[in-house]
């Protein structure tokens, strides 16, 4: 008791030199600069040192008078130019009512307005799945079928028994082209459909976090997804909240197991892997990503919105296709697109999980309104009943010989497209396309200015970065159109080759600036500028 009285006073002697204020204010002091020194270095843990002092340069320089004015000013210019062609359609729109209502005269300004469009038959990557025209065939039919259903809506499920059946059975017949069946997926598949893609990722993402705050008690939650990851995983990090850790892919350009594992730590919830990749169409290594997410007892979320209604077909036809879907051990939930090589209506994915227990944390319900007791399964309330009709109908109507005839076409169009492009020369192709999608580059040519020469020549591809490159996703528009596609890209090589420099109209000055900006977020800026402006 004596040393502590001693100590006790020494202390006080000690302070006795300082003002009182200046005490009670250092302990502040000292938490607020703990505070500053933790968030800085969280900062550079995320986004790298360079980025971090980059962003505070370019912080302090915009202070500097008529730099911020400038800096605007350059970005309502690529603003412009990005939407060139767009404007006049903007400055067109119907923004009040008619005074008379134009009863059946709509479907005349209908048919006018829909006239503009681009001519995107087997001109396109991706976008339209189906073949042939869309007044025959497929076509006819599953627009028939929204027809039949587009007043109904399986919110009201006491009503429109018939939509829940058909929904049901849309899940059950996916679920079953993905290893419901087979007894390591435990035979507890369960599902919902979804407005997209996007949606379904969204779903998966907020179920494995709620999942995995019950189970173990997460309350800071972290995702890891290879830099190739869809973007709709970054879109649901900032809806849900969640810090994501992006892991650069390895020199195949999948997903990097390794540095997948350096980034697991207390607060994650899930892992990410993609069969195939949007960018260059490459699966990722499944299986491995399942034994770490086994090991760790975490969620493995595996994205199939392109892959779904292809990867089944093409294994049964033999192609060399790794495993993917819930015969892989840790794969908790996986994301299905209906509208894509399912054949679909626009608007239909599928998003399915290992089990119930995990899919209950994906529903909302609702006790204390005045409305009543109300539990919704996905993002949307009110759903189209016409969409979940026209999905079931594409696949009743193709069934497993109709997938398996359509998936052989694509395939075998999609390795002549890949051995085509490097016949090409100056052209790479990315990886090895485990399906059909192939991404190429070039170290001879500037790649986003042949983009721009297939675009004056009615081509539709998509632009990609690290590396610049473009991509192909090959649908049955392409079976019978491929030849004149390979022919205009080796032109379009050669005329840059011959004529190297861009074009009057062409993105490629922007999309080349964009892809060296070293500020990313300039480009974040100038993405939200053209996104306001446009819609």
């Amino acid at each position: 008791m004596d040393l502590v009285l001693r100590l006790r006073d020494a202390a006080n002697h000690h302070l006795a030199r300082y003002e009182p204020l200046l005490l009670l204010a250092a302990p502040l002091l000292a938490l607020l600069a703990a505070h500053a020194i933790h968030s800085a270095a969280s900062a550079v843990t995320d986004r790298g040192l360079r980025a971090v002092l980059l962003s505070l340069a370019m912080a302090a320089i915009k202070l500097l008078p008529g730099v911020s004015g400038y800096i605007d000013a350059e970005k309502r210019k690529v603003v412009d130019q990005l939407q060139s062609g767009d404007m006049s359609t903007k400055s067109n729109l119907q923004a009040e009512l008619p005074t008379v209502g134009l009863s059946n005269e709509v479907i005349n300004n209908l048919e006018t307005l829909k006239a503009r469009d681009v001519n995107w038959q087997g001109k396109c990557s991706g976008t339209v799945y189906i073949a042939g025209r869309e007044t025959e065939g497929h076509f006819a039919l599953i627009n028939k079928a929204y027809s039949m259903f587009s007043h109904t809506n399986p919110l009201h499920q006491d009503v429109f028994k018939s939509v829940a059946q058909l929904e049901a059975e849309v899940v059950a017949m996916t679920a079953a082209l993905l290893g419901s069946k087979e007894q390591s997926s435990g035979g507890e598949i369960c599902g919902n459909m979804t407005s997209g893609g996007t949606e379904s990722i969204l779903l998966a993402v907020k179920t494995s976090r709620d999942y995995m705050r019950t189970k173990k008690g997460i309350t800071k939650p972290e995702m890891i997804i290879a830099e190739s990851a869809h973007s709709a995983y970054d879109k649901a990090a900032q809806y849900f909240n969640i810090k994501v850790r992006r892991v650069p892919v390895n020199k195949e350009f999948l997903a990097d197991v390794k540095g997948f594992k350096r980034c697991i730590n207390g607060n994650t919830i899930m892992m990410v892997g993609s069969a195939p990749g949007f960018p260059h169409g490459l699966i990722d290594p499944i299986e491995e990503l399942g034994e770490l997410a086994s090991r760790y007892d975490i969620c493995l979320h595996v994205d199939l919105c392109l892959g779904g209604f292809v990867l089944p077909f093409a294994r049964k036809l033999g192609y060399p296709i790794p495993p993917f879907d819930f015969c892989v051990k840790g794969v908790t939930s996986i994301s299905t697109d209906v509208h894509k090589y399912g054949l679909a209506p626009k608007g239909t994915s599928i998003v399915l999980y290992r089990n119930h227990e995990i899919r209950k944390h994906q529903f909302v319900a609702v006790t204390e309104w005045t409305g009543g007791l109300y539990v919704s399964p996905t993002i949307a309330g009110s759903r189209p009943g016409g969409l979940i009709a026209g999905a079931w109908a594409a696949m009743m109507s193709l069934g497993l010989n109709g997938y398996m005839e359509n998936t052989g076409h694509i395939m075998e169009v999609s390795k002549k497209i890949q051995r085509g492009i490097e016949d090409i020369p100056g052209l790479f192709v990315i990886g090895k396309p485990d399906m059909t999608v192939v991404a190429f580059g070039s170290d001879v040519v500037d790649i986003f200015e042949v983009n721009d020469i297939m675009t004056s020549k009615g081509w539709h591809l998509n632009a990609l970065q690290r590396p610049n490159s473009l991509h192909i996703c090959v649908t049955l528009q392409h079976t019978v159109i491929y030849e004149e596609f390979l022919k205009d890209l080796k032109d379009s090589v050669n005329t840059v080759k011959a004529n190297p420099g861009p074009i009057s109209g062409g993105r490629a000055p922007i999309y080349g600036a964009a892809g060296k900006m070293p500020d990313r977020g300039m480009v974040r800026e100038l993405l939200v500028e053209f996104m306001d402006a446009s819609c």
